[in-house]
């Protein structure tokens, strides 16, 4: 059944409401993805904070331009296309698509969208191997906390020896 005037327009508004909240966003195909699949990729995404919807490309075009984006990209995508939004982690939805596309040879990935400009589908790809924002944060304290532990075990070390050599002079007199 065919949407509504009404309904094409309440469709681009929530995509271009979706575009401009998100962080990075995923373009990709879902020919030949069951039900099932598709719900398990959402579900993927949503524990990641990020979402996926469906879109015709022509309702796409028009919320990429009402966001100031370049509406011409969608031009060169093939089928369907669904729209991955990553709201609080930039890389996440690409690591999810990119995973889900491992073992399903349906999911093509088109490109998609980081601070405002279009990057390609290997470019996705790349950002998917990037560790997270937690991991990388975990690393920053890590690399902080080094130098510290190092001097406390130093110091430590210091007393230690002391402490070694006057047992020892203790030993020495008995």
């Amino acid at each position: 059944m065919a949407k509504t005037k009404q309904q094409k327009e309440k469709e681009v508004k929530d995509l271009s409401e979706k575009l401009a909240q998100a962080k990075s966003v995923i373009f990709a195909s879902y020919n030949n993805l069951t039900v099932s699949q598709t719900e398990d990729l959402r579900k993927n995404l949503r524990q990641d904070g990020a979402e996926l919807k469906m879109a015709k490309k022509n309702l796409l075009k028009i919320a990429l331009k009402q966001n100031k984006f370049d509406e011409t990209i969608v031009d060169n995508f093939t089928g369907a296309v669904t729209v991955a939004f990553g709201y609080q982690d930039e890389i996440a939805p690409a690591k999810v698509l990119v995973k889900f596309g491992k073992t399903n040879e349906a999911m093509q990935i088109f490109g998609g969208m980081l601070e405002h400009s279009f990057i390609d589908s290997n470019r996705v790809k790349d950002l998917a191997t990037l560790p997270s924002k937690e991991e990388l944060l975990a690393k920053l304290v890590g690399s902080i906390n080094a130098p510290v532990s190092g001097l406390v075990n130093v110091l430590a070390g210091n007393l230690r020896s002391l402490v070694y050599a006057l047992n020892a002079i203790k030993n020495s007199k008995n």
